[in-house]
């Protein structure tokens, strides 16, 4: 009856492992290098190697809204340049980033600095 038991509790936990690190979406992680604004009533990325295509943002990291607002910005909406890693998903229909066709859903913040390249979405 134990044995039975610790098998049991054993596919179980091995069960739960594997559901864990599943991903929403496609579960590909890209780098993506654009300007990213923060306010109020948006969150919002233009990925300067895609023509400057804007998207919805989603802080899965917690880390870009934080360094974001770390950064001493006087004012809503000032662009920063930022290099991600994430995954790009369609956005929800209703709520807040309703209007954007797409979010990118922030897995790691890998730089964020006001300097804006001079070749960077130009």
């Amino acid at each position: 009856m134990q044995l039975r038991l610790i098998k049991y509790f054993t596919l179980l936990f091995v069960v739960f492992l594997c559901s864990c690190g599943r991903k929403s979406g496609s579960g590909d992680s890209t780098v993506y290098k654009g300007l990213y604004s923060f306010g109020p009533d948006a969150k919002s990325f233009k990925d300067c190697d895609n023509g400057g295509r804007e998207y919805w943002v989603t802080d899965e990291s917690a880390k870009l809204e934080l360094q974001y607002s770390q950064m001493n910005i006087e004012k809503p909406y000032v662009p920063v340049y930022v290099e991600i890693e994430g995954e790009k998903v369609k956005s929800g229909k209703e709520g807040m980033g309703a209007e954007f066709d797409s979010t990118i859903v922030v897995k790691k913040l890998i730089k964020i600095t006001k300097e804006i390249p001079q070749d960077m979405c130009n």
